[in-house]
């Protein structure tokens, strides 16, 4: 296994969601012996800026879990650092490192809902926590729909005393976070989460519940106010400092049973977020649009996630609209 030949210091880069910070903390747990950080990127983005790129130079190796970092990125940090990616999002397959993602290798994506499961399987380990929530992160409600891994699942709740919507308050809790902008307590989580004995301690996390408490509000806020539609298609532009264009995008999608796009305008000072949900296309021609046109893009088959200069914004939310309707 390459892990246990890795040697000197190294560094984990995850993504800041659930499934990012409990694939850290299984990595964390496994490696125990060696030296090692974790960081996420800024918060937001897609890509590591050319001061995160230096900052990585002193390390020897370099671990990335559930990002899919741009190729330029990549072959950067492997100038002065052994690369190893784990991840399950689409993209291309990086052949000058390590990089494992059944996915892009043609593997059927319900068979792996999450870096943590891939993480977990990769490490041989047991079915746990940090592999089961890191799916419910990245799915919530719509796990339910995959019979094999709800299953297991409410085989570890039973195991456990606990229930599903546990599990859901404990993504919503860790998830906060990185929504409320909290970079150093995203980075903090993995080390607060591989010292747990029991999952329903997560729970308990003072700090992460008053966090919780206060974006809820600001959900709602934007929940209840009316959104555009299009045909069958849902429009909601936001403005907010927090990052939560995912769930209400989420939320948006699910409770409709519609495709759903949000543009965030406030997260960015020259930028905006475009987050956009499918129920009934493949995303993945509209990723790879994304990135010819030199914007950070990334995502899965039912969802992207762009970050784009406001002055292509229209440009480009009219190229997802003409995709989907």
């Amino acid at each position: 296994m390459i892990l246990e030949k890795l040697t000197g210091k190294g560094l984990i880069i995850h993504h800041w969601d659930t499934d990012g910070i409990c694939s850290a903390t299984l990595l964390l747990k496994h490696l125990v012996n060696k030296k090692i950080d974790n960081k996420t990127p800024i918060l937001g983005n897609y890509y590591l800026t050319r001061e995160e790129l230096d900052e990585c130079k002193k390390y020897d190796f370099i671990i990335i879990a559930d990002m899919s970092l741009p190729k330029n990125n990549i072959l950067t940090l492997r100038e002065n650092s052994e690369t190893i990616i784990f991840d399950h999002h689409l993209g291309e397959e990086i052949k000058e490192v390590f990089h494992h993602n059944p996915i892009i290798k043609g593997e059927k994506p319900e068979e792996y809902p999450s870096a943590s499961w891939i993480i977990n399987q990769y490490l041989k380990n047991n079915e746990n926590l940090f592999a089961l929530l890191g799916i419910v992160g990245d799915h919530e409600e719509k796990i339910k729909n995959n019979k094999k891994f709800f299953l297991k699942i409410n085989n570890f709740c039973k195991k456990n005393n606990i229930t599903f919507e546990d599990l859901l308050e404990m993504v919503y809790l860790i998830d906060s976070n990185y929504k409320i902008g909290d970079k150093k307590a995203v980075e903090q989580a993995p080390h607060i989460l591989k010292e747990i004995k029991h999952p329903v301690e997560i729970l308990g996390e003072k700090q992460w519940n008053k966090k919780h408490l206060l974006l809820e509000e600001e959900i709602q806020k934007h929940l209840s106010e009316k959104p555009e539609t299009l045909n069958d298609l849902i429009l909601k532009k936001i403005n907010t400092k927090y990052n939560i264009i995912s769930t209400l995008t989420r939320k948006i999608a699910w409770e409709n049973k519609r495709n759903t796009i949000v543009i965030n305008t406030g997260f960015f000072e020259k930028q905006d977020q475009i987050y956009v949900r499918s129920n009934n296309r493949n995303l993945q021609p509209l990723i790879s649009e994304g990135k010819k046109l030199g914007f950070k893009c990334g995502g899965k088959k039912e969802v992207l996630g762009a970050i784009t200069p406001k002055e292509k914004t229209d440009e480009f939310v009219d190229k997802i609209i003409n995709f989907l309707i």
